[in-house]
């Protein structure tokens, strides 16, 4: 059996991964540090296959200022050239990132998270709505977030299959960083720990205000949505 520390773990570990995970686009688009340089008032949009709704939209939308928008477009431009972003560049950045695992599975369910559109393409609009909630959201906003990549059919709860492959795509992204070392029934062990906790009612799913009930119950969890507030 688990310790119950270490289920609590893996619980507050997925929170951080998913927030984490947009840190790592972010490094990836060069887009951490605010840099001093000029910025033009306005995006650049030439040459791009989508164009990004106007600044003032986007500004009025999320939490970012027209400077950090302008900033965040440029990075998102310079590497994404035709204004959108597809699941295969997804998996693509994270490879880099996780190279001692396999991070595919984890960057399909984060791009569908991204992709609120189902379109199979992120857009600019899409990028910044998703950071601005990971990074500048209220609790309630973030948790809601994570809820949806954890839905991953998208049918309003979380089922214990779904669970599984959540956990199952962290274990291997992480590699052999993961300890301790991965026994064939240890996601199981999680998956039971986390509907113990979540799951209320006992029905064997996890609805989005049992979600929202037991996170807000777990300082680690409250303190892991704090780690990034303020990284840029």
């Amino acid at each position: 059996m688990w310790a119950e520390g270490e289920s609590e773990g893996l619980q507050t570990l997925g929170i951080v991964v998913v927030v984490c995970s947009s840190l790592k686009l972010l490094h990836y688009l060069g887009l951490i540090d605010l840099s001093d340089d000029k910025i033009e008032d306005e995006l650049e949009m030439t040459m791009v296959c989508h164009r990004p709704e106007g600044l003032e939209q986007l500004e009025a939308q999320t939490n970012f200022t027209k400077r950090e928008l302008q900033v965040l477009y440029r990075g998102f431009k310079n590497e994404c050239p035709s204004g959108v972003v597809n699941e295969e560049t997804f998996k693509q950045i994270y490879a880099q990132f996780f190279p001692h695992g396999d991070a595919s599975m984890y960057a399909h369910y984060l791009f569908h998270a991204f992709d609120t559109t189902q379109t199979g393409s992120v857009k600019f609009e899409d990028f910044v709505t998703a950071l601005s909630i990971l990074l500048r959201g209220t609790v309630h906003e973030k948790l809601r977030w994570t809820f949806n990549l954890y839905d991953i059919n998208k049918d309003g709860y979380i089922n214990k299959e779904e669970m599984m492959d959540i956990v199952k795509a962290i274990y291997d992204m992480m590699g052999k960083y993961t300890y301790p070392v991965l026994k064939e029934d240890t996601p199981r062990q999680h998956v039971d720990v986390f509907f113990q906790k979540m799951d209320k009612n006992k029905d064997g799913i996890v609805t989005l205000d049992e979600f929202l009930e037991s996170c807000q119950e777990d300082d680690n969890i409250m303190r892991s949505l704090q780690l990034f507030q303020n990284v840029m």
